[in-house]
């Protein structure tokens, strides 16, 4: 599979979870920390919290793109993408990820909103990249 690629970023992380994270352009600059909860200080953000919230506006684009294609209905504007990411180890080795979106489309009938949901996971690169690697649980409020 190829793409034809529109826009290209690039960030550098140093001194991994508890180091900096930041885009070579400058736009994005963070202090990062590992969670209390994996032993840390829980200072800073941590790459589950970037994930999380790069899933939740990535899917929401997504929808507004499909909505914004007819079909399906339109997208209010108090629409909101709520994405919980979970980390723990595996079985096999290592560490694993557990993904859920749940969204919210007030005023949207729910067979409608949840159509629109359908469509945009066919669309959202995240949930393409995630797709068969990780679960991913996805709900309309």
């Amino acid at each position: 599979m190829s793409i034809n690629t529109l826009y290209r970023t690039t960030a550098v992380a140093t001194g991994g979870r508890d180091g900096r994270a930041a885009t070579t352009d400058g736009s994005l600059d963070v202090a990062l920390g590992t969670p209390k909860e994996l032993g840390g200080a829980g200072v800073g953000n941590n790459p589950e919290q970037l994930f999380a919230a790069g899933y939740a506006a990535c899917f929401l684009g997504a929808m507004k793109f499909v909505a914004s294609q007819g079909g399906h209905a339109k997208m209010p504007a108090d629409a909101a993408v709520n994405a919980t990411v979970g980390i723990g180890p595996r079985s096999d080795k290592g560490f694993g990820l557990e993904v859920a979106l749940e969204v919210s489309l007030p005023g949207v009938d729910r067979v409608e909103a949840e159509a629109l949901v359908a469509e945009a996971d066919t669309v959202c690169p995240y949930s393409h990249a995630t797709r068969g690697n990780i679960a991913v649980t996805l709900t309309v409020a």
